[in-house]
């Protein structure tokens, strides 16, 4: 197998969309239900200061990151302010901004709402996090468990039983997996074949629901991977031309598009599997076409910068590289990404928008 390695280290961000509805949902909650709390698992785009508690270079709180986030705090958040899993608690009502749960600061009442176990540059491959020194997948399904047990402490078991229940789970990895260990580091290629190592996450990511399962969670969301072609970073580094054409390049995104088809039929089997035993609902979301139709019909969701982040020349910063003295953008709503791999507010907004059919759906019948 060739062993040459086009692809670029960088984090997935998951953007919400709803590739299939059963049948069409109202635009605000159902009212006879009550989303207890948000609970977060994943990588950088779901982190909202984790990795701050972690000794990882892979951070973000520090300016101009959170310059348009309340009182301008570098929270933390791969943004320029809010991510998608804050306004999605917001819209549940349990509260408005997710927080860390490795923030030794929390309240039972934050507790309680919901917290976010997500660390940037982590992964269902367990070699995954270990590149960046960040917080595992299995270990955040570790802090869920002491988090239950935190609650039990204060609610009792029948009460956390049915809060855990009544709580919806997001769930955001996946393409560090491919972007960082299968296409930069030879042991998993050695190992598999492209096709195999997509069966391999699939697998893996079939454990982790069980596993969250087997502690009480019956309603998830999970998006797939977003065409990584499409990531500024991505386009500079690898385009023939970067400068004058700065198109998606597709053959990064391949692999993605595979994956989805195999992510998707997994969690419906998940959820036929698991409905059996206990009604469960499992919301896969498209991010790998909404993201292609913003980027292709600009102008059409109020973007119109796509293939540049409006940090430092857009063509390459983020993390460590996009830092106080980076050059940054006066106007972020004009732009799809804030550094080269991660959306703005704007962008983290209306993609929670889009997404709120399956937060109706996974939401419905709360007991």
């Amino acid at each position: 197998m060739n062993q040459c390695n086009p692809y670029p280290s960088i984090s997935h961000f998951a953007l919400i969309f709803l590739l299939h509805l059963p049948l069409s949902f109202s635009k605000s909650p159902p009212t006879n239900s009550s989303v207890s709390a948000l609970l977060v698992f994943g990588d950088s785009t779901v982190d909202p200061g984790n990795n701050n508690f972690v000794p990882t270079i892979f951070r973000s709180n520090f300016p101009p990151y959170g310059r348009d986030f309340p009182f301008h705090i570098p929270t933390g958040r791969f943004s320029n302010g809010r991510l998608s899993t804050d306004f999605i608690a917001s819209y549940f009502g349990v509260k408005d901004y997710v927080p860390p749960y490795l923030d030794p600061s929390l309240t039972v009442d934050d507790l309680i709402t919901g917290v976010s176990f997500a660390s940037a540059g982590s992964g269902f491959d367990p070699l995954t996090p270990k590149v960046g020194n960040v917080v595992a997948i299995d270990t955040q399904v570790e802090y869920f468990r002491e988090y239950k047990e935190r609650l039990e402490g204060v609610m009792g078991k029948q009460r956390t039983k049915r809060h855990i229940k009544n709580t919806v789970f997001f769930i955001s990895a996946g393409t560090n997996d491919f972007v960082i260990t299968y296409f930069n580091l030879p042991l998993r290629r050695k190992t598999f074949t492209l096709s195999a190592y997509q069966h391999f996450i699939i697998q893996q990511i079939s454990q982790f629901f069980q596993a969250l399962w087997a502690e009480g969670a019956r309603r998830f969301v999970m998006p797939g991977l977003a065409p990584l072609g499409c990531l500024p970073v991505v386009i500079t580094l690898y385009s023939s031309n970067a400068f004058l054409h700065r198109g998606c390049i597709d053959r990064y995104s391949a692999a993605a598009r595979d994956f989805n088809a195999l992510l998707q039929a997994e969690l419906l089997s998940l959820q036929t599997h698991l409905s059996k035993k206990s009604p469960t609902f499992i919301g896969y979301i498209n991010t790998y076409d909404f993201v292609v139709d913003i980027i292709q019909n600009v102008g059409k969701s109020g973007f119109e910068i796509v293939d540049v982040g409006c940090c430092g020349s857009g063509l390459l910063e983020m993390s460590l590289f996009c830092n106080y003295k980076s050059p940054v953008c006066l106007d972020a709503s004009r732009y799809l990404f804030f550094d080269a791999i991660h959306p703005t507010e704007k962008a983290y907004y209306n993609l929670f928008r889009a997404g709120i059919p399956v937060f109706d759906y996974i939401t419905r019948d709360l007991l």
